[in-house]
């Protein structure tokens, strides 16, 4: 398989295309502090006409990413929009509830009940759930998938769906790597539960994204997750510019042409370039 072009930065490509959805954890912040390089480059980037917007698998919706976002010192003047998975599960919960109270299960920190709040219905526990939000670990510094077993066998003998808001395995959080709802799905997928997953690499928030870009637009897109971002976006047809410091910083070793070919032909994925990290 042929390795992406390497690049110095964004600016050696941005003229090509009239939009950029770019990935936010391991691309503009470490889920610490945002990385200014590429807060730099997004704002140059639409200085120069192009539209950016931001495509997360945060299980929270678009506001509240807004306000995490500046905390970690990425202003608002560096993007257009944001689309996340947050947000698309909150639908998703909204529609099952229109048709009378539901009973939700929340797995997931206190942090991430903005995704529920507000709809009609009640929360409960495993054995009288309808439906089971997962939004991430109640506690990911210190626990694993393999510690929501228990509970995923109760939901599963009810046969209770999962709608799982963030389709993510693992995100490097400073220097270590915390599991994330994609996890907990999909463990309860191995169990013979049922998942509906909303964002990253599925179609639909691709296309959201994509509207919010602006249609007919030419598109690129910036993430540093193979099974999330590159595969999301090579299914989709779109473009491709691989952050290599990011998630899979270990597994590549040092930024090469051979090592990326080499990842990307493991994965049986492509990009059309790589930076090291996202830079002007």
């Amino acid at each position: 398989m042929t390795a992406p072009a390497i690049l110095s930065g964004l600016r050696e490509i941005a003229g090509e295309y009239d939009a950029l959805i770019c990935d936010v954890w391991g691309v503009l912040h470490d889920g610490v502090r945002a990385f200014p390089q590429a807060v730099e480059a997004l704002r140059r980037y639409k200085q120069g006409g192009g539209r950016v917007v931001l495509l997360t698998n945060a299980p929270r919706p678009p506001d509240g990413v807004a306000l995490q976002l500046q905390g970690y010192g990425v202003p608002a003047d560096c993007y257009d929009a944001i689309v996340t998975s947050g947000g698309a599960a909150r639908d998703d919960l909204a529609r099952r509830a229109a048709a009378g109270t539901l009973a939700l299960m929340h797995i997931g920190p206190e942090r991430d009940h903005p995704l529920h709040e507000g709809l009609n219905l009640r929360l409960t526990g495993a054995a009288e759930a309808d439906v089971v939000l997962c939004s991430g670990l109640t506690d990911d510094e210190t626990e694993t998938p393999e510690d929501y077993r228990a509970p995923l066998a109760i939901l599963l003998a009810r046969g209770t769906p999962m709608i799982c808001a963030n389709p993510d395995i693992l995100v490097p959080r400073g220097d270590k790597l915390v599991y994330c709802a994609g996890a907990v799905a999909r463990l309860y997928e191995e169990m013979g539960g049922r998942v509906a997953y909303y964002g990253k690499p599925h179609p639909a928030i691709y296309q959201t994204a994509m509207a919010a870009a602006g249609s007919g637009k030419r598109v690129l897109v910036a993430g540093d997750a193979l099974e999330t971002d590159i595969a999301g976006a090579n299914r989709m047809g779109l473009d491709v510019l691989f952050v290599a410091r990011g998630l899979h910083e270990k597994e590549i070793g040092a930024v090469t042409a051979e090592n990326l070919a080499a990842l990307f032909a493991r994965h049986g994925l492509k990009a059309r370039a790589a930076v090291e990290v996202l830079k002007w």
